[in-house]
């Protein structure tokens, strides 16, 4: 353990795997949130149940001359990651929020149209 940062788990592999076919599929995230080096991307998959969340994060770090992603983190990075999860989830929250009144919307002035 070099600076409070140790291997990896099987959820970071995962992760780090959603992130990478998002890239070669070149599509971008609806949203990021950042707290330094940390960030939580929010992606939007449309699915034939409706549009689907998922959220991925990485630690930034520069080897060299050039920066590079990791999906493992330290103990420094747990309170900053929670935060970027928890500003995450407040951002999909809002989406499904804003989502489901556009619904509702819809089905009320459905109703309202005279025959």
């Amino acid at each position: 353990m070099q600076n409070g940062r140790h291997g990896g788990t099987a959820a970071n592999a995962s992760s780090n795997g959603q992130a990478q076919q998002n890239k070669q599929a070149g599509k971008r995230p609806i949203h990021t949130v950042r707290f330094g080096a940390l960030k939580a991307a929010v992606w939007l998959n449309e699915t034939s149940v409706g549009p689907i969340h998922n959220v991925t994060v990485s630690r930034s770090y520069k080897d060299g001359d050039s920066w590079k992603d990791s999906g493992s983190f330290g103990y420094d990075d747990l309170l900053p990651l929670a935060k970027a999860l928890n500003a995450a989830h407040s951002f999909i929250n809002e989406q499904r929020q804003r989502s489901t009144e556009a619904r509702n919307e819809d089905a009320v002035g459905e109703e309202q149209i005279p025959v």
